[in-house]
């Protein structure tokens, strides 16, 4: 099943490996208000398919935050204000 979605962060948002049952962990995005869990898919090796995955999501979200967190990659908007991180 297939979907896309367009979400922001609200200002509580977080993220958790949480295990479902004992077999069972996911991922879960909690996008303050929206949740999101990302869990094993049902098929023969999809352990390995969600390992490959949350290694690449980890890659990418790391990516963004450095591109984030320079000066290049603040909103033009927000140049000049106080840095919300202190």
């Amino acid at each position: 099943m297939g979907f896309s979605a367009t979400c922001t962060p609200g200002r509580d948002a977080a993220a958790a490996m949480v295990q479902v049952t004992p077999q069972v962990p996911a991922l879960v995005i909690y996008l303050d208000p929206v949740n999101i869990a990302i869990q094993l898919p049902p098929f023969p090796g999809g352990s390995d398919v969600l390992m490959r995955f949350c290694r690449e999501l980890s890659r990418e979200a790391t990516k963004l935050a450095d591109h984030l967190g320079s000066q290049e990659g603040r909103h033009v908007l927000a140049e000049g204000e106080q840095d919300a991180r202190g």
